[in-house]
């Protein structure tokens, strides 16, 4: 995987599909590394003729870390959002949002489709807002707007994504479990993957890049992003959303906002999904992005 500075960050990052075809930058939900990005699905958008840009988000994978900044109080972080205050965070979704834009600069890259899932849809949509100049489209996957008042996670996908893991090495019994309890809590209940699939995948993430506290300091960086419905009422872009009406951990209402906020957004609503991309699901994603590039070309 090469690595490229941007934003003064270093990024690692991998290419794939056609080297003439239309540039898409793929950006990771939180805590997701690069490598999650499911082989079929790459696959899917390289037959549409995209050259897919995948990148480990800053703290995640093999980009670099801040642990200088020290772990962060979530707990102290939500008291302050629970009392109308915006909390501190050693950076936030605008910063990531920055690498992603010097990232297609590094790689000489003027302008891409830009799309992103949960947190990474967050960061596209910042992507698009402030660095317009940057985003040929956007789509928005199982992400929200962020504003107050939309509905939470269920508390058993907020339980799951909150449970520490032991490193495999340590404790592999309980690595695997706990991985699938996650998977199985925030998963497509109409498209449940193999357990065999979850544990390699977790596996896999474990031995390139075990960063817990990459996680904690990426979970507030959430925590210390305001809403983005105002900006997203500004965009001029062709968008469209893709959310899972059964999405656990990002309720359905945030995709439904997100696309409401969007002038001329197009929302892609999929009964049985939840907060992940089966396999069943792949060519249905990949043919609106797809869609959603066209309309740019034509824009």
């Amino acid at each position: 995987m090469p690595l490229a500075t941007a934003n003064g960050v270093r990024l690692h990052y991998a290419l794939s599909g056609p080297e003439t075809g239309e540039p898409l930058l793929l950006i990771c939900g939180l805590g997701m590394q690069a490598i999650r990005w499911p082989e079929g699905f790459l696959d899917a958008l390289a037959a549409r003729g995209f050259r897919t840009i995948a990148m480990d988000n800053r703290d995640v994978g093999l980009s670099q870390g801040f642990d200088e900044a020290g772990v962060p109080d979530l707990q102290a972080m939500a008291a302050e959002r629970n009392a109308g205050r915006w909390p501190q965070a050693p950076y936030d979704l605008s910063d990531m949002a920055a690498d992603c834009a010097g990232l297609l600069d590094a790689l000489g890259i003027e302008a891409a489709h830009v799309m992103g899932m949960s947190m990474g849809g967050m960061i596209a949509q910042l992507v698009a807002c402030d660095h317009r100049a940057k985003a040929l489209s956007l789509t928005s996957i199982m992400s929200t707007t962020s504003e107050p008042g939309l509905p939470p996670g269920t508390p058993a996908a907020m339980e799951a994504l909150s449970t520490p893991r032991p490193h495999p090495d340590d404790d592999l019994e309980t690595f695997l479990a706990l991985s699938a309890k996650v998977s199985r809590a925030i998963g497509s209940p109409a498209f449940p993957a193999p357990e065999a699939e979850i544990h390699a995948r977790a596996l896999a993430d474990a031995r390139r890049a075990w960063r817990p506290q990459g996680f904690a300091r990426q979970y507030a960086a959430i925590m210390a992003s305001p809403g983005r419905a105002a900006k997203l009422a500004a965009l001029d872009l062709p968008a469209t959303v893709i959310h899972g009406v059964q999405d656990p951990l990002v309720p359905f209402e945030g995709g439904k906002a997100t696309a409401e906020a969007i002038p001329g957004c197009e929302l892609v609503a999929i009964e049985g999904m939840g907060h992940d991309l089966p396999t069943e699901l792949h060519e249905r994603i990949a043919d609106a992005i797809a869609a959603v590039a066209a309309r740019a070309r034509t824009a």
